[in-house]
């Protein structure tokens, strides 16, 4: 039968049974012997039928679905990672239910867990700084198969997958000391994320391998956010040696920076090298140019469904940690030759 015809009607003339019966082991409404229970089941399988996703579940094990955990509106770098994690899921068969964990914790529990109530083979998830005291050893606990994606807390027992942070940031500030500046100015996102635990890292060992030295007045955090990273450079500017070049330590600050660096009368590159961690897609249509360091983020989606499909089928495998390199995308911004 076509999976799209097939009803509950179909599935009770084959077990011989009423569509009431077929609906209580659907449902779980009602206790049904366990021969006719099996009955059911078996032409439930025999059929395809879909029409209730616990039905194919209750027969195969799974709902051949993934759950995706990510602060969806925070970052328009998670919607182009989504792209890539719908079409490797679909290609594997599989569908997705999202649900948005805002980066709040009591958000992302709920969604964690309203995740698991629909029965989903697998959990993608981008974690907030509590998620390893809070849903992850829930998850662990009860063996939901789970890959971190972009933020990777170091946590044992799930696979992980995300950029390389700490060689990439520095890269950046060698890049900028490479063309004399002096004063590097870092632009941090929300504290308490790996992803800008590590970007902080990157950026000392940069001013270490160019000979600068620290100094912690020249780091302010912008939250990941665009209003609070124009703040940030605010502050900065206002030092009485201010930064000579900026580094954004993600893709919705820089946009922050910009606009906090017009407000000021500052030119861009000439008053005020900028540089920025994350690709933007109007890199290329601002005047100048912006200098990313760009990760791989198709890449990242794409190779994250791919862990969890082999978790799911190997649940007791070892589990994995994947740092993929961003690129040094060189524009005008930075004002290097």
């Amino acid at each position: 039968m076509e999976h799209q015809l097939v009803t509950m009607h179909d599935v009770a003339d084959l077990a011989g049974v009423s569509i009431t019966t077929v609906s209580h082991v659907v449902n779980s409404t009602r206790q049904v012997a366990p021969a006719t229970k099996e009955r059911v089941l078996a032409a439930i399988e025999r059929t395809g039928y879909t029409g209730d996703a616990i039905a194919r579940s209750l027969v195969t094990g799974g709902t051949r679905s993934l759950g995706v955990a990510i602060s969806v509106v925070a970052n328009p770098y998670f919607a182009e990672l989504m792209q890539a994690v719908e079409s490797g899921a679909s290609l594997a068969g599989y569908t997705l239910l999202l649900t948005d964990t805002h980066d709040e914790p009591d958000t992302e529990q709920a969604a964690t867990r309203a995740l698991r109530s629909r029965r989903v083979d697998g959990l993608l998830l981008t974690p907030t700084p509590s998620a390893p005291r809070t849903v992850l050893p829930e998850l662990r606990q009860i063996g939901v198969p789970t890959v971190l994606v972009d933020r990777l807390p170091g946590f044992r027992g799930v696979d992980q997958i995300g950029p390389e942070n700490v060689q990439a940031t520095s890269a950046l500030v060698e890049h900028l000391g490479g063309s004399g500046h002096q004063r590097i100015g870092m632009i941090s996102g929300r504290s308490g994320l790996t992803t800008t635990q590590e970007r902080v890292l990157g950026y000392r060992l940069g001013l270490g391998r160019t000979g600068l030295p620290w100094d912690a007045e020249l780091v302010a955090s912008g939250e990941s956010s665009v209003e609070p990273a124009g703040q940030a450079l605010h502050r900065l500017l206002s030092l009485d040696r201010p930064p000579t070049a900026v580094i954004a330590g993600n893709n919705v600050m820089v946009s922050g920076v910009l606009r906090a660096a017009r407000q000021h009368g500052l030119r861009v590159p000439d008053d005020l090298a900028v540089v920025g961690y994350d690709e933007v897609e109007w890199a290329d249509l601002v005047d100048p140019p912006l200098t990313t360091m760009a990760q791989p983020v198709a890449e990242i989606g794409r190779q994250a469904v791919r862990m969890l499909l082999a978790r799911i089928a190997e649940p007791d495998r070892e589990d994995t940690t994947i740092r993929l390199p961003p690129r040094l995308l060189h524009r005008k911004s930075c004002g290097c030759p």
